[in-house]
């Protein structure tokens, strides 16, 4: 369950690590807990692997350092060793001049580069975030081995959601008190009511918000909009984000000869779910989806595959179907359509444990309080080996 706040010891400069600040889930709740901790006043610093993003730029503005790390791979797609090592070495040169208190780094490439780098610059405590369950990479042998490696140099592993806590703790191998949970948080700013964005259609509007991956299932969702269809049950589906899939899949909507929208990246997001009548994400793996979040923090029904650490998110509160199946996926919109009552006893549910339970500050006090706790603990080890 995820930790609970108490007394902390002071804490002066917290260090960030991660590949970069694109649009995804992970990068949208670092750029976030990073903000809450400096409005607190401690001293933030960002480090990024190998490209900056989006949220770069709020973070500059809240008064955030970013450290460009200048890791590159080479026009083979291999890492360029040279310019990886001076990385590397960059970064330990940073974290020993900051003297951060804490190192928490993001995701595999943080998870890797992280630990051998804090305990050369002599970072106190040493965090990694799993964000993620049931991603096949993360199963191949190599990796496994490399992680629990890399476990041994790490203090402590927050998972956002208690799957991929459970996932990490049966792969990896992670002691259950060397692990916490720490759901993902929502801006106040989620819960406003948005005005809709006029969607030029007579039809049913279905939105999915997720990078156009094959992790996030759109396929599926295509071949639900066309089972849709034949049942005589069209609908309007807006596709929201951007990615390696958007050639092949506008291929397959236009094969299947189905009303989708490719809208791209977006920072209205709010407008559109506003605009929806329900909400779908057909993953086929995840962590705590922040898209889910939103939907549930607008008030949308949400029909979505029972992967990852959706169904803590939507247990009683939302569908749930299971992956890679276009039939149940179109069921599930179908049903949702079809029972008003039921949606709007879905979305109120949903809404009022999203305001309980994802509130960004609670998610900032748990970090700072997961810290502290981790601090004492160091401290009490220090002070027993002395005597």
């Amino acid at each position: 369950m995820p930790v609970q706040i108490s007394n902390r010891p002071s804490l002066r400069c917290v260090a960030f690590l991660i590949g970069q600040l694109g649009r995804g889930g992970a990068e949208a709740q670092i750029s976030m807990l990073a903000q809450g901790l400096h409005r607190r006043g401690i001293e933030v610093h960002m480090f990024l692997v190998s490209a900056g993003g989006p949220h770069e730029a709020t973070l500059r503005a809240a008064g955030i350092e970013i450290h460009h790390l200048g890791f590159a791979r080479l026009p083979s797609g291999v890492p360029d060793l040279v310019r990886c090592l001076k990385g590397f070495v960059r970064l330990i040169a940073f974290l020993r001049r900051i003297r951060a208190d804490v190192l928490h780094a993001y995701l595999f490439e943080g998870r890797v580069l992280g630990p051998p780098a804090a305990r050369l610059a002599r970072v106190p405590l040493m965090v990694a975030g799993r964000r993620c369950a049931g991603e096949p990479e993360q199963r191949h042998r190599w990796v496994v081995a490399l992680e629990r490696a890399m476990i041994r140099m790490t203090d402590h592993v927050v998972a956002n959601a208690i799957a991929v806590a459970e996932e990490a703790r049966m792969i990896v191998k992670i002691p259950p008190q060397k692990l916490s949970v720490i759901y993902n948080g929502l801006q106040v700013s989620a819960f406003d009511q948005a005005e809709p964005e006029f969607i030029d259609t007579d039809l049913p509007v279905v939105v999915c918000v997720a990078r156009l991956s094959p992790q996030k299932g759109h396929r599926f969702l295509l071949d639900a909009a066309s089972r849709l269809q034949r049942r005589g049950r069209p609908c309007t589906f807006l596709f929201v984000g951007e990615g390696q899939e958007h050639h092949r899949l506008r291929e397959l909507a236009n094969e299947l000869e189905v009303d989708v929208r490719f809208l791209g990246d977006r920072s209205d997001v709010n407008a559109l779910l506003a605009s929806a009548d329900v909400a779908v994400l057909p993953s086929l793996w995840e962590g705590l989806s922040n898209a889910i979040m939103e939907a549930m923090a607008a008030g949308l029904p949400i029909v979505a595959t029972a992967v990852g650490g959706t169904p803590e998110l939507l247990d009683g509160r939302g569908l749930l179907v299971p992956a890679s199946d276009g039939e149940a996926l179109a069921d599930g919109i179908a049903r949702v359509l079809d029972n008003p009552e039921l949606a709007a006893s879905m979305s109120c549910a949903a809404h009022a444990w999203a305001r309980k339970n994802l509130d960004a500050d609670l998610m900032i006090d748990q970090h700072l309080d997961l810290y502290g706790r981790l601090a004492s603990i160091r401290k009490a080890k220090r002070r027993r080996s002395r005597l």
